[in-house]
């Protein structure tokens, strides 16, 4: 028997590692992936995404924001958290007023029973995603990961994710998260908040009207860069970076009438409101960290991302809509392991909820954490000697505002994440692993900032064209927020990419891989053809050569390779496939770029992508005689044993011609099945299955086989189930 207190011993236990695992908080939240560009993460049902929370996993404390998500274990996120707060609030659940009233989602605890309750929960996309099967079987994750309850091709982007949550403070958020294809537009998504005051404070819809005083909106980003090169993985990392202890968390635009050294400003010269984060130097790593070189390997980069978030728009009250650039009003860092942050969140607790609230409101710090921190290790910050085993958090607020019965007030913000491309990770951590080839990048007016006031005095020259090459990523992250607020302003009115193929097939063959695929790209305006790209080895291989001479990275052609297909084509035969290697592909529907400024627009290569190998089959048989049916006799007992679980009623028949038609027969002579073997291959599979799909009865079969030429043999075996 477990003892009662010890799912608190347990919890101690991991908080004090920097870990933390919820036993209530994942009792029940559905989650939903967005996952067609090249940022992916989880949703929760509840409004938020907290630590932890789609798993339960202490080894998925770095789950979610993958970017690039072409490759494994790319995730930057740790926990998210969202609480709504208001000051002489009058609770109609306990009779009771409080001068602070806080509802949490997170960073470590939900109640999606009483506190934040979940309405509505709906992902919507312009197209579904394609039917995917390799040798048959269905290969594509996105079943879970593109998981489209409404298809409607008049939506303003690709997906877009409606969640609309009641909290017990007798306000609905409805958010909007939008995702899009658009290359130029698929590393961010765009979150439209509405927060209204209708008063419902319980899952049964009771409602008290009320006038919400000081209402205050504050989120918590925990970011964690990258998951690659931490404990759980590749585990060349110090490993309390797996919880972001040395986050570096920074703000720009938080004072727009008062710019800073290192504020930025759009195009149209006003201030961008923006807070960022990255991967800081860790006290217990014996080399240079910035960007987690692989000191174990190659030495390529693996957290180089610079990720976090822009706002686009806060209303100025709920009855002014126009864009309040004083939000948000509060930028104060968290720090993650904090009391306040962690499960015990409680609305009815009326000393924590004041402190709470303090929290939600307290301004911009005079110097950001990053900022305090300098060129010194994030994994020791402690300010006033406060324990900080956790690392920091961003936090974001925005208020107060006054919301009478039935009053909204909307937000608008972009999350993003960027960096140099998974190319220059290979070949700036080649060149730093081989002290060569160390030509810095161009400057610009952030990567002097950071430069500046980031990188540790007297490091060596490595080091230095290392870091500077990482700190590059904020320049990009400023790029993909600029682009994020452009596509906001002009109301999501960018140009789509073809939509991938319905259905795209594989098959593996003996002298061949086949692939085909349905129509529907061709209609797309200016359609231009396909493009095939085939992957060796693993489906996310990185396929780059990096060469010591010339201290630069090439796509290695001997593991990616790939092919460009006319317009009408539907169909294409791999031929240079070699027996023994598995190989993935995936599918890309592109267009003129007549829309797109002369530039093709593709479709999104995470549809139309293989996930389960295809490779040649064994060589047909030379003669009739070698044909043999495997297992022979079939044993329900061991099938198992077989070929596995996941064809658990597989036979196999070998060694048969290139092309023939197999017949089933029952012993009295019933036509139970035929099979068209035309692949070229020695191999055909059977479920053991009827035409009508129903599972043949123990007994003895007779197969037929017969070539087009008119040679024929039978073969005599026995299912016992």
């Amino acid at each position: 028997m477990v003892p009662s207190n010890f799912n608190n011993s347990i919890n101690r236990i991991l908080i004090s590692l920097g870990f933390f695992i919820s036993f209530d908080s994942v009792s029940g939240e559905e989650t939903k992936w967005i996952a067609v560009g090249e940022l992916h993460n989880w949703f929760s049902e509840a409004g938020c995404e907290i630590e932890t929370g789609r798993t339960g996993q202490i080894t998925d404390q770095q789950d979610g924001l993958r970017w690039p998500a072409f490759y494994s274990v790319q995730d930057n996120q740790a926990a998210k958290a969202m609480w709504l707060g208001a000051v002489n609030y009058f609770d109609p659940i306990v009779d009771k007023t409080y001068t602070h009233k806080v509802v949490h989602v997170g960073p470590r605890f939900i109640d999606v029973k009483n506190e934040t309750i979940p309405v509505e929960f709906t992902l919507k996309g312009k197209y579904d995603h394609p039917n995917v099967f390799v040798d048959g079987d269905p290969s594509t994750n996105l079943q879970y990961m593109d998981a489209v309850d409404e298809v409607d091709p008049d939506l303003p982007a690709d997906r877009i994710l409606v969640n609309v949550m009641q909290s017990s403070m007798g306000v609905q958020m409805k958010r909007k998260i939008y995702a899009f294809v658009h290359q130029d537009h698929q590393n961010y998504f765009i979150y439209e908040y509405v927060f209204t005051n209708n008063g419902i404070y319980d899952k049964d819809g009771n409602t008290h009207q009320q006038t919400l005083e000081g209402f205050q909106v504050f989120f918590q980003y925990r970011y964690a860069i990258s998951r690659e090169g931490a404990v759980y993985d590749g585990n060349w990392l110090p490993q309390s970076a797996a919880w972001g202890h040395n986050t570096m968390n920074d703000v720009i635009g938080e004072n727009p009438d008062n710019p800073a050294a290192n504020d930025m400003f759009y195009d149209d010269g006003e201030i961008m409101r923006m807070q960022y984060s990255w991967h800081g130097y860790h006290s217990k790593a014996d080399f240079d960290n910035i960007g987690a070189p692989n000191v174990l390997g190659n030495g390529h980069l693996g957290a180089s991302q610079f990720v976090g978030v822009a706002t686009l728009h806060a209303d100025k009250s709920s009855s002014d809509n126009s864009d309040d650039l004083s939000q948000p009003s509060t930028t104060w860092y968290v720090f993650s392991d904090d009391p306040l942050t962690d499960a015990g969140t409680d609305q009815f607790n009326s000393s924590r909820m004041t402190d709470e609230y303090a929290y939600m409101t307290r301004g911009h710090p005079e110097k950001s954490q990053a900022e305090d921190v300098g060129t010194t290790f994030p994994d020791l910050y402690s300010p006033g000697g406060i324990s900080n085993p956790g690392g920091a958090s961003q936090g974001q607020g925005f208020g107060p505002y006054t919301l009478a019965p039935g009053d909204s007030i909307r937000i608008v913000i972009a999350e993003g994440a960027a960096g140099i491309s998974r190319e220059m990770c290979y070949e700036v951590g080649g060149n730093w692993m081989n002290n060569d080839n160390l030509t810095l990048p161009s400057s610009s007016t952030s990567l002097d900032w950071m430069s500046d006031n980031f990188l540790s005095s007297g490091i060596s020259a490595t080091d230095n064209y290392k870091n500077q090459w990482v700190f590059t990523g904020l320049d990009s992250l400023i790029s993909t927020f600029k682009r994020a607020r452009e596509n906001f302003k002009n109301g999501y009115n960018i140009v789509s990419p073809p939509q991938p193929p319905a259905l795209f097939e594989v098959n593996s063959g003996g002298d061949r891989i086949s692939l085909t695929w349905s129509s529907e790209s061709e209609s797309a305006s200016g359609f231009s053809g396909y493009k095939i790209t085939r992957l060796k080895f693993i489906p996310d291989t990185t396929g780059f050569l990096y060469s010591v001479n010339t201290g630069t990275t090439v796509a290695d052609t001997t593991i990616i390779k790939t092919w460009d297909i006319s317009p009408g084509t539907n169909d294409f035969n791999d031929y240079t496939a070699q027996r023994g290697f598995d190989y993935y592909y995936y599918l890309e529907a592109y267009d003129d770029g007549s829309q797109n400024s002369g530039v093709p627009l593709f479709s999104s290569k995470f549809l139309a992508r293989t996930n389960k190998p295809a490779y040649l089959k064994r060589p047909p048989g030379e003669s009739l005689s070698e044909i043999r049916v495997v297992p022979n006799p079939f044993n329900l007992s061991a099938r198992d044993l077989q070929f596995g679980i996941s064809a658990p009623d597989r036979l196999m028949f070998l060694n048969i011609p290139p092309e023939c038609t197999i017949r089933v027969f029952s012993e009295r002579g019933d036509l139970i099945n035929t099979i068209e073997h035309t692949d070229g291959s020695g191999d055909e599979a059977w479920n053991s299955v009827t035409s009508s799909r129903q599972v043949v009865v123990s007994g003895l079969y007779i197969a037929h086989f017969e070539t087009p030429t008119g040679e024929s043999a039978i073969r005599k075996f026995i299912v016992v189930r």
